[in-house]
């Protein structure tokens, strides 16, 4: 078994293990044991505990960049930010850590619910705001950093919301109309648009690959 092996069936076992029972409940011991290593084979990879359950969630966040990265190479409408927007709420909702992240769930996250602003990417995103600003995709009325605000708001209410049948369209529907101007976009400017988006969000899971991969915080 090579390095990258060992490490992603460590962060295997932790996430499994990190759902059952909970960030305060489980040892590195717990860990080693369920991915068949030895104890001291997790600290080869990372330094503490808490590094890495940090990389656990790191890996999450960027398999779901790479989600977005796909959906906007399948269709450029997805450059568009309420469908961004859409296939980003439904990703993480596929992902029960990432639903405890959002909800800084203190079952699952222990202490870490209180870090857990500094595992999101939003800043990231500025980029990507950048880049519908300049095309006139989104609404010109509001300071760029205002708008940010307003956007991740309304995304963190939804997340934070309870379950409801086709919240993502409705979050869709929400983001469109409170800040996308009227009418429809010019799909040659989306298609034009679609690979720089691309690269920006691909930029965002590298980002988070970088602190888990290879084992490596």
């Amino acid at each position: 078994m090579d390095r990258r092996e060992r490490a992603e069936r460590i962060l295997d076992a932790a996430a499994d293990l990190l759902l059952r029972w909970g960030y305060q409940k489980v040892t590195v011991d717990d860990v080693a044991d369920r991915a068949g290593v030895g104890k001291g084979t997790v600290y080869l990879h990372w330094k503490s505990r808490q590094d890495l359950f940090h990389s656990v969630f790191r890996r999450e966040l960027a398999a779901a960049s790479d989600e977005l990265v796909a959906a906007v190479r399948a269709d450029p409408r997805t450059v568009l930010l309420h469908e961004l927007t859409r296939v980003n709420f439904e990703s993480v909702n596929r992902r029960p850590l990432l639903r405890a992240l959002t909800r800084a769930d203190p079952n699952v996250l222990g202490k870490l619910a209180r870090e857990r602003a500094e595992s999101r990417h939003d800043e990231a995103l500025a980029g990507y705001f950048r880049l519908l600003t300049e095309h006139g995709l989104v609404r010109d009325d509001l300071p760029f950093d205002d708008l940010r605000y307003a956007w991740h708001a309304t995304l963190e209410g939804f997340f934070l919301s309870p379950p409801h049948p086709g919240a993502a369209d409705l979050l869709a529907a929400t983001v469109r109309g409170a800040f996308e101007p009227a009418g429809e976009p010019d799909p040659a400017l989306l298609a034009e648009l679609a690979p720089r988006a691309a690269e920006l969000l691909t930029e965002i899971g590298n980002e988070h690959r970088t602190f888990y991969d290879g084992g490596n915080p």
